[in-house]
């Protein structure tokens, strides 16, 4: 089966997304792995991230891989692994102008899709259940409160050494939260059959057994 997970940045996607496909022996693909590691293309390039017509080109020109390991997905861009410099602020602060470009986000679809259409894959995203796999056999849509998200942006942060303030955090994320929910190319919203699991007062594990109890509901009724 195919499992679509989207939901706002902190409602817990990935590490949930994850843990599902280890407990399944599933695949597990997080797909905004693919914006990132463009944006720190780009970033790292001469090319400004407003210039739409550029940042095609660099996608266009650009080799991106999700190798899918048991703690995570490794990102390789061009042959380099970039696992760790996609988590950076700087990144995550940049990313919205290369998501919100329709024809990045047609390239990018196209890789995702070709990674998952043959099944036994959990993938997380945005717009995972909407564009996507439109036709997923579960869709979940996760979301928290604000503040347990910032504040477990915080902490993951600083599991990389990285001391930020709270309340700034709650800004970006809110920010990050307009511009993904209004875009007008695959914007975050849940997919009329997707599932609400909101995470705010629930744990991982929780979360898991939920998804993982869904999609039994789904083998059942086949």
């Amino acid at each position: 089966m195919i499992i679509a997970i989207d939901g706002p940045a902190g409602s817990g996607k990935s590490t949930t997304a994850r843990l599902v496909a280890k407990r399944l022996g599933y695949t597990y693909l997080d797909t905004g792995a693919f914006y990132r590691a463009l944006t720190l293309k780009v970033l790292e390039s001469s090319v400004s991230l407003e210039d739409g017509p550029m940042v095609v080109k660099l996608a266009e020109a650009s080799q991106i891989e999700l190798q899918p390991q048991e703690d995570k997905n490794r990102v390789w861009l061009d042959g380099r692994d970039v696992t760790q410099l996609i988590r950076e602020p700087a990144v995550t602060n940049s990313i919205a102008p290369i998501s919100e470009n329709p024809k990045v986000r047609a390239i990018m679809v196209e890789k995702q899709r070709a990674l998952g259409r043959n099944g036994g894959i959990v993938m997380e995203g945005r717009d995972i259940g909407t564009v996507v796999f439109p036709d997923a056999d579960l869709k979940i849509f996760m979301q928290a409160s604000l503040d347990e998200r910032a504040r477990r942006r915080q902490e993951e942060l600083a599991a990389m050494g990285i001391k930020r303030e709270l309340g700034m955090l709650k800004e970006e994320i809110a920010r990050r939260d307009q511009k993904d929910s209004t875009r007008k190319v695959a914007p975050l919203v849940r997919a009329a059959d997707a599932v609400l699991l909101d995470t705010t007062q629930m744990t991982i594990e929780q979360q898991v057994d939920f998804i993982v109890g869904e999609l039994e509901k789904k083998w059942q009724a086949r």
